[in-house]
């Protein structure tokens, strides 16, 4: 079991992220306010990506810097736990929000952008995260407990 240390979200294409402290999880469209989760057919496997705290620190010590979570682009952070690496697995996060794991985040080029080596950095053991499809809607807040769900 671990928490929701984060929440991030962007409204358009490279638009800057903007960290809340609550957000409504919808299946239609993921974090209300992300473009990215009403995007690419039904269902879009990509609503909603998360990254491991522990994961964008180990990334960030090797690179040698200290950019913010939100800066890798995932729309949660989460602490306590390690994310499941397989398709299918289940994410309960409070009552209400089931997320699916769909498929690893791959890092992407502007990740380099940001730091070089930061790309490599979060390419092993799924450290760039997981991006996931919701299942079942509600809203989430910071400090939420996030749970793989029993089969």
């Amino acid at each position: 079991m671990g928490r929701i240390a984060g929440i991030a979200r962007h409204p358009f294409p490279k638009a800057p992220m903007e960290t809340i402290e609550h957000a409504r999880v919808t299946l239609e469209g993921g974090i209300a306010g992300d473009y990215r989760g009403a995007m690419k057919g039904r269902p879009y496997k990509r609503q909603v990506s998360l990254i491991e705290a522990g994961d964008w620190d180990a990334a960030m010590a090797l690179v040698g810097h200290s950019i913010g979570w939100e800066q890798r682009r995932a729309n949660l952070l989460v602490e306590g736990m390690d994310l499941p690496q397989t398709v299918g697995t289940r994410l309960r996060i409070g009552a209400d929000v089931v997320l699916e794991v769909r498929c690893e985040t791959d890092p992407c080029a502007r990740m380099e952008a940001l730091a070089e080596g930061l790309r490599a950095a979060l390419t092993p053991d799924w450290r760039g995260g997981v991006c996931t499809m919701v299942v079942a809607a509600g809203e989430i807040a910071l400090g939420d407990e996030i749970r793989i769900e029993d089969a």
